[in-house]
């Protein structure tokens, strides 16, 4: 399945879309301070990456094991420390409410642990290479 993202950013508008396998989403993001760039940092969207991936992750398996999650709640959050510098100290929790024991749903998170795309992506340190 191959993802893209694309901005066109001006001054006072900024468009942003997403496309997984060609199907393209266009996301309301209000424009930067001063009318330039993004309302919302890269950090921001990373974590929002980690917490949208888990979460969606977590019904896909869920359904696998025919259980019936009615309730998730993830949060990420992590570190930057300078400009350039690589983020650190990266984590996130996860609750679930569901049709199983609480040792079921604590299995099922830990199983979507080692599934999970964008958090495995970010463990083996994928390079990101710009192509001008």
């Amino acid at each position: 399945m191959k993802f893209s993202a694309h901005i066109d950013s001006q001054k006072g508008r900024h468009s942003v879309k997403v496309t997984s396998n060609g199907a393209t989403k266009a996301l309301k993001i209000e424009s930067g301070a001063n009318g330039l760039g993004s309302s919302i940092n890269g950090g921001e969207f990373l974590f929002l990456a980690l917490a949208t991936c888990f979460c969606n992750d977590i019904y896909r398996e869920a359904k696998r094991k025919n259980i019936t999650v009615t309730k998730v709640i993830v949060e990420a959050s992590g570190e930057f420390s300078a400009i350039g510098a690589p983020g650190y100290n990266l984590t996130y929790t996860a609750k679930l409410e569901g049709n199983a024991t609480d040792e079921e749903l604590n299995q099922l998170i830990l199983e979507t642990d080692k599934v999970a795309e964008i958090h495995n992506t970010l463990r083996q340190g994928v390079a990101v290479t710009l192509v001008n």
